[in-house]
């Protein structure tokens, strides 16, 4: 193997499709990313059994072939080249030359025999939908993913298509988020795809106009976004029934301005520790959203404008619950729905219902 390629263009790709490359593996080729020649491109392509990345970048082919290199070292080598031009060649023995301007290394590679195949996808159910509308729709469901194993089905978001929308669900047991939006989608399915997929697919997502496909099979799909593609298995098991989970009436409700409600969790926040934990109380009221907090090293108050109809509500939250779902509302104000101290407070945007989320609260202890 024999080929030229841009310096920038390299760094990028290898940049991103080393995420997909297993850190730790008994199959070394596995710690690799693999080059293989295409026409007048070189593909590049990571796996790590759960996980894979491919891209191409344009290159001038003088010998075609290819090579699994290590990710980690082929990383560092190409970002330190001094010049814009890289080349890379590849013996019958695996040695293999890098060489940049006066710099040159030759490296050990391994067979791309070594390298396993990624999974087919006889894509059952193909559609297209926009970049940005899917990046958001991630960003306001990620935050609730399960970090624990205990229930590894809710260790993704179920993605729920039918009746023209699509509609993103994560749970992780102490809250709940759903994202919904319209799409051009005939028939209906449902899957759920893993975290740390949807993490490398929102870091891929460029911030402009453009449409992504998705390809979901019985066991796997597959993300097309620009010249990279993402496939991934999915989970497999029974996902929580949400809708039972979320109150269908209120006792109170009001509007509040979401920047003003962060900051005031945020002050009384300073007092908890990992060592201090201790609830934020947030009593709701007609005009106002008391907010106070207590911990061994001493006690915050604050208070915050809102409009609450319905008497008064005094509710515990963990900080870092109320924070994330506050944070990832993405509107100037939220809608908030409550039904007593103990059922879970709702926050939804001010108009319509583009997006749920619900807190479960903490029990209070009396002062």
């Amino acid at each position: 193997m024999k080929i030229t390629c841009n310096r920038q263009q390299l760094v990028e790709a290898v940049s991103n499709v080393q995420r997909a490359v297993s850190t730790k593996s008994s199959v070394p080729a596995l710690e690799g990313i693999l080059l293989r020649t295409k026409e007048n491109t070189v593909e590049l392509c990571g796996y790590d059994l759960e996980i894979g990345m491919t891209t191409v970048i344009p290159a001038s082919i003088e010998e075609e072939g290819s090579i699994v290199l290590s990710a980690r070292l082929f990383a560092d080598i190409v970002r330190r080249m001094p010049e814009d031009t890289i080349f890379i060649g590849a013996d019958e023995k695996f040695m293999t030359t890098i060489t940049s301007g006066a710099s040159e290394y030759s490296i050990v590679g391994i067979s791309a025999q070594e390298f396993p195949e990624l999974p087919s996808i006889n894509a059952e159910m193909p559609f297209t939908m926009s970049q940005t509308v899917l990046k958001s729709m991630i960003r306001q469901t990620i935050f609730a993913v399960a970090d624990s194993d205990a229930k590894p089905i809710h260790t993704g978001t179920l993605f729920e298509i039918s009746g023209g929308k699509i509609r993103l669900v994560a749970v992780d047991g102490y809250r709940l988020a759903v994202r919904e939006e319209p799409i051009s989608c005939d028939g209906s399915t449902n899957f759920v795809v893993p975290k740390k997929t949807l993490s490398e697919v929102l870091k891929l997502i460029k911030d402009e106009e453009g449409d992504l496909v998705l390809h979901v099979g019985r066991r796997h799909i597959l993300f097309t976004i620009g010249s990279y593609t993402v496939i991934s298995r999915l989970l497999e098991g029974e996902f929580l029934d949400y809708n039972a989970a979320i109150p269908k009436v209120s006792s109170m409700q009001g509007v509040v301005k979401t920047r003003a409600f962060i900051e005031s969790v945020e002050r009384v926040s300073l007092l908890i520790t990992d060592r201090l934990k201790s609830p934020v109380r947030c009593v709701f009221s007609g005009s106002e959203i008391r907010i106070s907090c207590s911990t061994s090293i001493g006690r915050a108050n604050d208070q915050i404008a809102a409009q609450f109809e319905g008497g008064e509500v005094e509710m515990g939250f963990n900080n870092h619950y109320l924070l994330d779902a506050l944070r990832n509302t993405e509107g100037d104000e939220v809608r908030v729905e409550l039904n007593g101290p103990l059922s879970p407070m709702k926050i939804l945007p001010r108009e319509g219902d583009s997006f749920l989320f619900l807190v479960l609260p903490v029990r209070l202890k009396n002062d």
